[in-house]
């Protein structure tokens, strides 16, 4: 009797409680931030909005930009000097005095973890002269990767009326900042212990974004606060091969919208295998070869996220030649595979000579050349 109870109960909270997970993951987030949004990076696809595209303040979630210019136009093993300006800067800080140095790459952990405000000017001041003349590069960057709707002014989110951005602008330029493997090396830091010259100790950088603890997958990006922007927050998380980009803008509930935002996104998501690593997908002749052709193969495996409604927005173009001369090389590049998410490449893997093809000699195709005419002649004159 106590095992058919048991298992009663068991089915009970099969049909009763755990739809309701599922449910709730599905259902539209129910969110506290005036605008928030959650995209697919790889492909941008937006999974759900709410006034993403209103202008707000970002507050510090502007550091997300500035990382992607520091990275883009400096050189990590520069030693970068803080100026009295630098050290001088209101809002949070690294701590910074005037004078001291760092590496450049130091000084971007210091940014992103604890959100230096001082590091970010000092960033500026030794890749541009100054912060006037690297905000416009991370205008410029900004717009560049398509978030068109931001003007920045400054490297730290200290409110200014010419310094704003949109959702779905910070979602853009998060994505794009996925490409770089340093800047998913740095907003995913929990932990980082950098030089502090003229002390004891060094200093010891604990990232403020909780989600790097608190969500399975996390791995970014970028804190905020300011009065005027309410609380902020750029989170990310990857898992299985699908990487999401949440943003929640003056958020009472920051934390709690962004893990509804991720858990929505996941729910509307699943990996699919596009190409995989040795598919043959050409086959290229080869004149003067030893071999008539070589097919060609995949280096690598391609896998995106779909919903379920949108496979036939995908597409593969190959950009191979349809011939070529030997010699062939086996491994040998030959062309790519591109995979299109409407009409935008999103992807693509290296095409590979299946073989090694050599050159015929001298008299192998002096002997090619004879065969042809006496088969021209059989075929046309016999």
């Amino acid at each position: 009797m106590r095992q058919l109870i048991n298992l009663g109960l068991l089915l009970f909270i099969c049909l009763f409680f755990l739809p309701k997970t599922v449910a709730a993951q599905d259902s539209i987030p129910d969110l506290t931030a005036k605008a928030a949004i959650v995209m697919e990076a790889s492909t941008g696809k937006v999974l759900y909005s709410r006034n993403a595209e209103e202008r707000r303040y970002p507050a510090s979630t502007t550091k997300i930009i500035t990382l992607i210019t520091a990275l883009e136009y400096g050189k990590l093993d520069d030693v970068v000097t803080a100026s009295q300006n630098a050290a001088t800067t209101e809002g949070s800080s690294l701590w910074l005095l005037p004078g001291e140095q760092l590496t450049l790459l130091d000084m971007l952990y210091g940014i992103m973890l604890v959100s230096g405000n001082d590091a970010t000017v000092a960033v500026a001041e030794h890749i541009s002269g100054s912060v006037d003349v690297f905000a416009k590069l991370m205008t410029e960057k900004a717009h560049s990767i398509g978030a068109v709707n931001s003007n920045f002014v400054n490297t730290s989110g200290l409110p200014d009326e010419r310094h704003y951005t949109t959702a779905h602008d910070l979602a853009k330029i998060a994505a794009y900042g996925y490409k770089n493997p340093l800047f998913t090396q740095i907003v995913s830091t929990q932990h980082k212990i950098i030089p502090w010259p003229g002390k004891e100790h060094d200093r010891d950088l604990y990232n403020e974004n909780r989600m790097l603890w608190l969500y399975d997958g996390a791995n970014g990006v970028k804190t905020g606060y300011t009065d005027a922007a309410g609380r902020c927050l750029v989170s990310a998380a990857n898992r299985n091969g699908v990487q999401l980009v949440a943003v929640v803008l003056d958020s009472e509930r920051m934390w709690d919208d962004s893990i509804k935002l991720l858990n929505y996104g996941f729910a509307q998501l699943k990996p699919v295998p596009v190409v995989h690593k040795g598919d043959i997908l050409k086959t290229v002749k080869i004149s003067e070869g030893k071999t008539g052709n070589v097919k060609l193969v995949a280096d690598q495996d391609i896998v995106l996220p779909m919903a379920d409604n949108e496979h036939d927005q995908f597409s593969t173009v190959i950009d191979a030649p349809n011939k070529m001369n030997a010699p062939v090389a086996a491994g040998q590049k030959i062309g790519t595979v591109k995979v299109l998410y409407n009409n935008v490449e999103v992807a693509n893997a290296d095409l590979l000579a299946d073989q090694q093809v050599e050159r015929k000699s001298f008299f192998g195709m002096l002997w090619g050349s004879v065969l042809g005419i006496v088969s021209f002649v059989i075929h046309n004159f016999a």
